[in-house]
């Protein structure tokens, strides 16, 4: 009885173990390309196509711990009202203006974001449309 109770106990613990360890859904091949347009149209004389900045001015994208594991609504923010202060990344400091892309539907700022956030070496979770709306109803 004993056995069986802690045979039952460890198949328990490998069950929550593997569900608590699967990824996340993955993102859709549509969301990707869409914020891959956005990206090239809104982003790339910035930022660069490699996600890479310009030194000293704009942020780079690419392995930026600010973008991947950073609060998604700090970002969603940055994207609908820009950012003009001076900002650190990675021990970098980055002067340049961003302007603001409020102009930008949810969907498209989530696509945006989630294409950065999975462009070139990032992974991160993707962002999701009700997450920039929630955002943008707390900036009116």
């Amino acid at each position: 009885m004993k056995r069986i109770r802690i045979f039952l106990m460890m198949v328990l613990v490998c069950l929550v173990t593997k569900l608590s360890a699967q990824s996340p859904k993955p993102i859709s091949k549509s969301v990707m390309e869409n914020g891959k347009t956005i990206y090239l149209s809104r982003c790339l004389a910035c930022h660069q196509v490699d996600g890479g900045g310009v030194p000293h001015l704009n942020a780079p994208l690419d392995g930026a711990s600010a973008v991947i594991a950073a609060d998604k609504a700090k970002l969603i923010r940055i994207v609908l009202k820009g950012y003009s202060d001076r900002v650190e990344i990675d021990g970098e400091y980055y002067s340049n203006n961003m302007s603001a892309h409020a102009d930008l539907k949810d969907q498209q700022v989530a696509d945006v974001l989630t294409y950065i956030r999975n462009s070139w070496s990032n992974k991160a979770t993707a962002v999701t449309a009700a997450e920039v709306k929630a955002v943008r109803a707390k900036l009116k």
